[in-house]
């Protein structure tokens, strides 16, 4: 069975919805032992989606930023910075219904075939208790310095792909 075909295209504002969808669902198992109504979580949500965009923006002026698509059909979102000495993920996150199916591993081996060519290191801020923190560890990310709440996280070019 042939893979999917996964596609990237820069976000637009059209996307604002969908990539909110994408942050909110980053976000379901920690609001789920708050005791607040639907109507706050939705609130909080879009407050602390919107704060977080904007840092991005502002902070990775020109990163590109990316809707993840599956055979033409968005399923999440990229967030890359490239720098001279470095590549920088500064997000990846795939909607529930789309995780698991391989998908996030496919995007970020491709970044970090990329990467080896260059011969760049890849650095990303994980939070500490984020299940993710395995995932990247299986593919070979070691910690680089401990901040904290969260771990800075690096790949080195000659590091087996997992």
């Amino acid at each position: 069975m042939p893979a999917d075909a996964l596609d990237l295209r820069p976000i637009a504002a059209e996307d604002e919805a969908f990539l909110f969808r994408v942050y909110a669902e980053t976000r379901t198992e920690e609001l789920a032992a708050v005791a607040w109504s639907a109507e706050m979580k939705q609130a909080f949500l879009w407050m602390q989606f919107a704060a977080q965009h904007r840092h991005y923006q502002e902070s990775y002026p020109d990163a590109a930023f990316s809707v993840l698509l599956r055979n033409g059909v968005p399923v999440g979102r990229l967030y890359v910075h490239r720098r001279t000495d470095e590549i920088r993920l500064i997000d990846i996150a795939l909607l529930p219904e789309h995780r698991g199916a391989g998908i996030g591993t496919r995007v970020l081996r491709s970044l970090l075939s990329e990467a080896e060519a260059a011969g760049k290191t890849v650095r990303l801020h994980v939070e500490r208790f984020n299940p993710g923190l395995r995932w990247y560890e299986r593919l070979g990310f070691v910690l680089a310095e401990d901040r904290g709440v969260y771990l800075l996280l690096e790949w080195r070019p000659g590091t087996r792909l997992a």
